[in-house]
């Protein structure tokens, strides 16, 4: 998986909410890090913030923090209700030996059949729930709809892994390519050619029948 650099600086822990504020103000992001020993206080420059927080890509942080690195990943991203600014990030450490759970992006390849004949691609989940060590972290899950239909779907439990497990639930489904009203009038008309040939031939011998003898 690709890894972002974020440099940070302890905070103090008892601050008040103006220091909150002029924290921010200085485009500094309050940040709190889980999972070791005990949590860690810090700050960020809000600008490092930027692939990992505003990108649909997933990433693996490397931190420093007062020189103290660390491995982790994005848990938690706090904003303002009205701005959207970045108000706070939690991170949970990981370390090598130990399975982590993080979403990752769903990427589509292939062209489907379903497409093709008119109908329409639904992506339902943009992103998985994926475990595994952290050197085993995919950067994507990539779903083939060369053999969708239409109408029909790609669920989690036809995907295959090697190296990592869904947490997704297996009945989740991905991708799916929904009828749309063009497709089933397509649809319908192939039908009916397809049937109109045999209907005519089964008309002329009936046509036949009734046609009064020729006098001799």
């Amino acid at each position: 998986m690709k890894s972002v650099e974020i440099t940070g600086k302890v905070r103090a822990l008892d601050v008040t909410k103006a220091q909150l504020k002029a924290t921010r103000n200085a485009e500094q992001v309050p940040c709190v890090l889980y999972g070791g020993e005990k949590p860690v206080h810090f700050s960020a420059d809000l600008s490092s913030f930027k692939a990992l927080i505003y990108s649909p890509e997933s990433y693996l942080v490397n931190l420093d923090i007062d020189g103290q690195k660390c491995q982790a990943v994005l848990q938690d991203s706090q904003y303002h209700p009205l701005t959207d600014a970045l108000l706070h990030v939690d991170f949970m450490q990981v370390f090598e030996n130990k399975a982590v759970v993080i979403d990752v992006p769903v990427k589509v390849t292939g062209t489907s059949p379903g497409v093709l004949a008119g109908g329409k691609l639904q992506v339902k989940l943009k992103r998985l729930k994926v475990k595994a060590l952290p050197k085993n972290l995919p950067d994507n899950v990539v779903v083939d709809i060369s053999g969708v239909e239409l109408g029909k779907s790609v669920k989690v439990e036809a995907l295959t892994t090697s190296s990592f497990e869904f947490v997704t639930s297996a009945n989740a489904v991905v991708v799916a390519v929904r009828v749309t009203r063009a497709s089933a009038q397509e649809e319908a008309a192939a039908k009916a050619a397809a049937t109109a040939p045999a209907a005519k031939g089964a008309a002329a011998p009936a046509a036949a029948a009734k046609a009064p003898a020729a006098k001799k």
